[in-house]
């Protein structure tokens, strides 16, 4: 996964994690494990990918799986990099 640390800063600057963003390994659990990832959190991690990678992420794409761990969030944005 080579976009994993980019991820995990985009997540730690988004929701502010600080020294948090140390703790976060490929297979940390995102959903109901950090508190700040509220709803409108993930409508903002989405916004800030979409602006770092040049990618466009539509609606039907997003699901609890996605932001399950780091690895799937990865996962995912590579996946649209790759298409």
């Amino acid at each position: 996964m080579q976009h994993l640390e980019e991820v995990r800063n985009i997540l730690s600057d988004v929701l502010s994690l600080g020294e948090r963003k140390n703790q976060l390994k490929e297979d940390s659990v995102l959903l109901g494990n950090i508190p700040e990832l509220d709803s409108m959190a993930v409508v903002n991690v989405i916004t800030a990918l979409e602006d770092h990678f040049g990618i466009t992420v539509d609606d039907d794409e997003i699901s609890a799986q996605t932001f399950e761990t780091l690895g799937s969030l990865t996962h995912f944005v590579e996946q649209k990099l790759a298409g």
